[in-house]
């Protein structure tokens, strides 16, 4: 089934949820990645060196977690829209705040601060569009949602190739404070997910522990899982623009680096409705693991293309499969998840497990250091060994394609 054939079977209701999600998800990443394009600018205002500005990023990355936690026990309780809308309103503030820091100390709080809020969107918007669709429709749906990452991280590199000289790093983080505007739409067009308003009194008043009840083996497991996936994505992206700008020689603000990201993206986008749509037909599991295990060959391509055309073609296979095998993982977790905390359990895993590959690109860093600066050799060993890693965590795990939401009974 092709995406518009899917999204055309979705009736008026769910084709707003669904892109009230995706927006959701798209302008998160977009207010993250806006900081990491402009660390040097940052750095020389506040005297600082580049190092205690990335520190916002790790502060950012920590305060996930937590936010998934809050924000997904509230949206268990209270519903998933009014959370949502709540959510989208605070991560936009704290990124309006931001542009008006007067020391580093000041920035790096209001990061973290934006790091809970961020941590909250992923879990709750993930359940109410998965929650408000057919079965049939989860796997290209999750694609979707899940192609709102890349997309984020595009529109951020293109507006700041438009609008840095214009505006400064202040005046992105001003831009960044939009997406608040998508409250507005939710609370005309998006309704309540019908699962929630169905169990709302089964499951409303239940305490994570009683909802977890013969649960924790699994939570434990998608936990393991996700950090095996955050090691893959951002083994993929986070050393790109390093590896660009030492052993490409491409400065970061050129249009051929831009060009190359551009791919990526597109790599991304294309991967993710995909295997998104194709694990309908041949399981969640399947399609994971095949996304992951060919990535491996494309490896050569995208770090020793040995020209800049296929070095493009490199990078946007690598993020076919990549995001591919992304593109499964918000139906995989909300198939897995006992209705009581579906809000909650999806995104705290996927938080936690980030938090654990944290450390992706020191370690890259530490590899490539070894190997005379050569982050190809660094990014290329590091994915394969994930992509072999990630297959069997996905291959032993369970799988619940299908489930009907809402036929959990209450603890």
């Amino acid at each position: 089934m092709s995406l518009w054939s899917s999204l055309r079977e979705l009736n008026i209701d769910q084709r707003h949820t669904v892109l009230a999600s995706f927006l959701g998800w798209m302008l998160d990443a977009f207010d993250y990645f806006l900081l990491t394009v402009v660390i040097v600018a940052i750095a020389r205002e506040f005297s600082a060196s580049t190092t205690e500005v990335t520190v916002a990023l790790t502060l950012t990355l920590a305060a996930r977690p937590l936010g998934a936690l809050i924000f997904g026990r509230l949206a268990d309780r209270y519903g998933r829209r009014p959370i949502l809308m709540l959510d989208v309103v605070l991560f936009s503030v704290f990124e309006l705040a931001t542009a008006f820091s007067t020391s580093l100390p000041m920035l790096l709080v209001l990061r973290f601060l934006f790091g809970i809020a961020m941590g909250g969107e992923w879990g709750i918007g993930a359940s109410l569009a998965m929650e408000a669709i057919p079965p049939r429709s989860r796997g290209i749906v999750s694609g979707l949602l899940q192609s709102g990452y890349p997309c984020g991280f595009f529109l951020a590199a293109l507006v700041n190739w438009l609008l840095i000289d214009a505006i400064g790093w202040r005046g992105l983080f001003i831009v960044g404070a939009l997406p608040a505007l998508l409250v507005l739409y939710v609370r005309a067009k998006v309704p309540e997910s019908p699962v929630w308003q169905a169990n709302r009194h089964a499951h409303g008043r239940v305490g994570v522990r009683v909802a977890m009840r013969g649960h924790w083996k699994l939570f434990g497991y998608m936990i393991v899982l996700m950090c095996a996936f955050n090691a893959f994505s951002h083994g993929s992206q986070d050393m790109y623009h390093t590896f660009e700008e030492l052993n490409l020689h491409l400065p970061t603000g050129s249009g051929t680096a831009f060009l190359l990201v551009a791919l990526l993206n597109l790599g991304a986008l294309v991967g993710g409705v995909f295997f998104g749509a194709w694990s309908e037909k041949i399981g969640r599991r399947r399609a994971m693991m095949v996304a992951a295990l060919l990535a491996i060959p494309v490896i050569p391509l995208w770090t020793h293309g040995g020209s800049l055309l296929l070095l493009g073609l490199g990078a946007f296979l690598i993020q076919v499969m990549v995001q591919g095998a992304w593109g499964v993982v918000p139906t995989h977790l909300n198939e897995l998840s006992p209705d009581a905390v579906r809000g909650t359990l999806p995104g705290f895993a996927y938080q936690l497990g980030n938090l654990l590959a944290a450390g992706t690109a020191t370690a890259q860093a530490w590899v490539a250091h070894q190997h005379g600066g050569d982050f190809g050799y660094a990014m290329g060993v590091w994915l394969a060994v994930v992509a072999v890693v990630l297959t069997l965590l996905v291959w032993l795990g369970p799988e619940a394609r299908g489930v009907r939401f809402g036929d959990t009974p209450a603890p």
